[in-house]
């Protein structure tokens, strides 16, 4: 192992570890809002909108990010849109995540007890304000889980993204072993660089997961006062 390489190649893997997490931060952000405008449509069936979300659920979920990056990147300049690397990469983040986000919330929202909600009604809580502090916080909690799973989905699907151009981490790895052969050292930095990115973020789900199951979320049982 050359070690001297790899002092020399940190600061490029640190350039493009904070761009991976930029870009990242934005895309499962945006993720998260599509996912959950989606899963209230669908949730609350709403005519023409629910099989519209339905089709981009179906898409988004049965296409490659590859593949929507390369649409985006390749596809869009031919109708006269031209898109920037990072901007292709947080679209196509956001477009994939969205689907799963909306899931997640779906899984959710479904399981908040009925009860729940002809109590909120009962104590006279307009709709509005039933979804926003009644469902949506227990919606979160039960899912809490699915949405760790899926923001460590998409972290690692940023892999991708040197496809179109973007020096993220996979793009500097395959830079170097290019430049000077050494492949081993550039394989074990980029290692190194995605447990840096993606070790803390499971943790704290976990600790979080587990404090949440002590405090009685997460548990539908508890939630309906059984």
């Amino acid at each position: 192992m050359n070690w001297e390489f790899i002092r020399q190649s940190i600061p490029l893997y640190q350039e493009a570890f904070l761009l991976t997490l930029i870009i990242a931060f934005w895309g499962i952000l945006g993720a998260f809002f599509v996912g959950l405008l989606v899963s209230v449509i669908r949730h609350y069936r709403i005519p023409i909108l629910q099989q519209l979300s339905t089709i981009y659920i179906e898409f988004s979920r049965n296409t490659p990010l590859l593949i929507q990056l390369f649409f985006l990147y390749f596809g869009f300049p031919r109708l006269g849109i031209i898109l920037t690397s990072q901007t292709c990469a947080i679209i196509g983040l956001i477009f994939l995540g969205g689907s799963y986000m909306a899931e997640s919330f779906r899984s959710g929202f479904e399981a908040v007890p009925s009860s729940q909600i002809e109590l909120a009604t009962s104590i006279g809580l307009s709709p509005l304000q039933s979804f926003r502090y009644v469902i949506l916080p227990q919606a979160l909690a039960i899912s809490l889980p699915s949405f760790s799973a899926n923001i460590i989905f998409l972290l690692k699907e940023t892999s991708v993204f040197s496809a179109v151009a973007l020096a993220d981490l996979m793009y500097v790895a395959k830079d170097l072993i290019g430049l000077y052969y050494e492949t081993d050292e550039a394989l074990f930095m980029l290692v190194i660089a995605y447990l840096i990115l993606l070790l803390p973020i499971s943790l704290a789900f976990s600790l979080i997961e587990r404090r949440l199951r002590f405090a009685g979320f997460g548990n539908t049982s508890t939630l309906s006062g059984k």
